[in-house]
């Protein structure tokens, strides 16, 4: 783990592996900084800076120092002292939640692209009915911890029902450790719930956005209006894959954003993005 002063005295820690160009991987909510090992075989010529972005897992506060509206603006911040940090203007990778807080942060940050899972946007219609944060903290405070995070694994990584979610939960590698971080899931969920996706989204740099067919419907949805919303952007749907993509399939999704940071002028160049499916 190497650790860089930051620009307001905080610290931001971070593991590093490989050499080259600097590729920040900013992992989702349920995950820890591991979801990313089994991507980091397929990152060769990229330096990948791999930190555990704060509120899950290491840098835990309550509610009273950072609400559910400041989540989102605190985690942009952080991954803004993280571009100041690495050499030279780093390229974001983000999954779900980091997908979302990548570009957020990079609107207000010299990188030099972004690469984005399903972000974590709520469509309209969807979020006017969005209940998820409300029903988890219910159980919460019934004690029903377990129960809780288990309403939102199946939301968000079985959403067409799941027969065995128990069988399947005794092989996830996170099970049952994230469990402690049931509140911190809430308050994200919160400010996702909160989050309106403008009309444009401001980012200067190139932006691959992504997508799989057997992941949540809203979040594809998601996808396609965020890519909508920038003003240089790639979409590229993989069929078969879920939301759990660059875990799930991380030759396939990493090759795509090879090939997408090598040709990534020509998205700059183009004024309206390109939409792409793979099978």
């Amino acid at each position: 783990m190497q650790s860089e002063q930051s620009a307001d005295d905080g610290r931001v820690a971070y593991e590093r592996h490989g050499e080259g160009q600097s590729l920040v991987l900013l992992h989702g909510g349920m995950a820890p900084r591991e979801y990313w090992t089994p991507v980091l075989p397929h990152l060769e010529g990229y330096a990948a800076v791999v930190p555990q972005r704060p509120g899950f897992g290491t840098c835990l506060d309550g509610p009273d120092e950072t609400p559910s509206g400041e989540v989102l603006v605190r985690e942009a911040e952080y991954v803004r002292a993280l571009v100041e940090a690495v050499d030279g203007d780093p390229i974001l990778f983000g999954h779900s939640f980091g997908a979302l807080t990548a570009i957020e942060a990079a609107r207000d940050a010299a990188v030099e692209a972004v690469v984005a899972y399903e972000p974590a946007v709520l469509p309209d219609d969807f979020r006017a009915e969005a209940d998820l944060a409300a029903r988890m903290d219910a159980l919460l405070e019934a004690g029903e911890r377990r129960e809780a995070v288990k309403r939102y694994v199946e939301q968000v990584l079985h959403p067409e029902g799941i027969e065995d979610l128990d069988g399947w939960l005794a092989e996830w590698p996170v099970w049952p450790d994230c469990v402690d971080l049931a509140e911190e899931v809430v308050r994200m969920n919160r400010a996702v719930e909160r989050y309106r996706l403008p009309d444009r989204l401001d980012v200067d740099a190139p932006v691959l956005v992504m997508t799989g067919t057997e992941g949540p419907e809203f979040l594809r949805e998601s996808a396609r209006a965020v890519h909508e919303a920038l003003p240089h952007s790639r979409l590229v749907e993989f069929d078969g894959v879920s939301h759990s993509g660059p875990g799930e399939a991380p030759e396939t999704v990493s090759a795509e954003m090879d090939a997408f940071l090598r040709h990534r002028t020509s998205v700059v160049d183009t004024a309206v993005g390109s939409s792409e499916r793979r099978r």
